[in-house]
């Protein structure tokens, strides 16, 4: 299973953007693919978890840091989970990654190559 995340840009502060994340050589995502996620890393900073959707029941949990301003969502027709951000601030600058927990697994086993966000104030 391959993981191609997209979407990254420049945007001004107040701005939205959707993120992408495409899974590949996968088939059917519900078999190989139980939990999407989203996480950031900004410069010298570690790496925070963003949120999470179950791609079967397409439930959702966030980090507290985003809740609100980000979501989640799946279109397992096209195996492509999506985080659209709103209100986006300059503190939101990172690089943006989805990972992927397969079936009866506990940890994030695929993992996309990354997508910058770069937010202007």
């Amino acid at each position: 299973v391959q993981l191609q995340a997209s979407g990254g840009g420049l945007v001004q502060a107040g701005g939205s953007l959707r993120l992408s994340c495409a899974a590949s050589g996968a088939g059917i995502i519900t078999n190989v693919i139980n939990v999407m996620a989203w996480f950031r890393q900004a410069p010298e900073k570690e790496r925070e978890f963003l949120g999470r959707i179950r791609i079967g029941s397409g439930a959702t949990i966030y980090a507290d840091s985003v809740k609100g301003r980000f979501t989640i969502s799946r279109d397992n027709a096209k195996s492509t989970v999506y985080l659209q951000m709103d209100n986006l601030q300059p503190e939101d600058t990172a690089v943006y990654y989805c990972a992927a927990i397969p079936p009866y697994r506990d940890g994030y086993e695929y993992w996309g190559q990354g997508t910058l966000v770069t937010v202007s104030s």
